[in-house]
């Protein structure tokens, strides 16, 4: 839920979490102080992460409002990173988590625990999300450690020379083993895409890693960056994804997408490469359905 409330008269010369308590007395000053400094709130449509501030007459405080129990710290130690060298880092984004900041919050989602991390080994540059999983997904996520390697990945995405390999567990069973799915993704409501005209051009290759009881394992190969491509691509086959129930995918813990691994090649012809090994989770239902996931 997010709420807007605009500085007073009476307010002004206050603490943030002081007018805030004013302004939107349903809330407590503890949850106010969590929402500040989580990165919830903002004045003047600028995040402020520090509760003592004082506001002034006529600035707009927005404040997005958690679940309590859909926040969980996150942090990065080298040891957990896929993937680092001089220009990259790559870490393994778990499922249920936010790729960047939302209206919500910050602190908590990969961009800040990535940013935390590059803060800690002495880098100036802030975390730059050049790509994005959706919070369902899990899988690599590949960050440019300064502003020359962002726009050169950037670019890379852009022009398709990043190979990005996803693995997808479907409640059906494909009649072939290999197949590519040319149909262009446009945006149907705020949060659902799907095929149709007028969109954008999506092309995926598929091909079928194993057959279980009732669901089958799917490598997917997206040629282009559309949002909810793979989604949308198999839910326009008849093949939701397990945990889907956007896309009419059955009920399951988690949906069932995870992007395995990403790779490219830097202009300086050196090859840069991320996998991602699955959780647990995601090993434990693709086994309730007797299909074994090896890393």
């Amino acid at each position: 839920m997010i709420v807007k409330g605009t500085v007073e008269a009476e307010q002004a010369g206050m603490r943030l979490d002081d007018a805030a308590r004013e302004l939107f007395p349903t809330l407590s000053k503890g949850e106010i102080r969590r929402i500040i400094d989580r990165g919830g709130c903002t004045v003047d449509q600028a995040l402020v992460r520090v509760a003592s501030r004082q506001v002034k007459e006529g600035n707009e405080l927005i404040l997005g409002i958690m679940e309590a129990e859909r926040f969980v710290e996150l942090a990065y130690t080298r040891e957990e990173l896929l993937y680092e060298d001089r220009d990259y880092l790559a870490v393994n984004k778990e499922a249920g988590f936010n790729s960047q900041r939302t209206p919500y919050q910050l602190k908590g989602t990969v961009e800040y625990a990535v940013d935390q991390y590059m803060k800690s080994i002495g880098l100036a540059d802030p975390a730059r999300v050049i790509h994005r999983l959706d919070r369902g997904t899990s899988g690599v996520m590949f960050f440019p450690k300064h502003k020359r390697a962002a726009t050169e990945i950037s670019l890379l995405l852009k022009e398709g020379k990043v190979e990005k390999v996803y693995w997808a567990l479907v409640a059906e069973s494909p009649d072939e083993e290999q197949w590519f799915v040319d149909a262009p993704v446009t945006k149907l409501s705020k949060f659902r895409y799907g095929v149709g005209l007028p969109g954008k051009e999506a092309l995926t290759r598929l091909r079928v890693l194993a057959r279980g009881a009732g669901a089958t394992l799917v490598e997917a190969r997206p040629l282009t960056g559309r949002t909810h491509q793979i989604r949308v691509h198999l839910e326009h086959g008849g093949m939701p994804i397990v945990g889907d129930l956007p896309y009419g995918g059955v009920a399951a813990p988690r949906m069932m997408l995870h992007c395995r691994s990403m790779a490219f090649t830097t202009g300086r012809d050196r090859a840069v490469a991320a996998t991602a090994p699955v959780d647990d989770q995601f090993g434990a239902i693709c086994h309730g359905y007797g299909i074994e996931v090896d890393g």
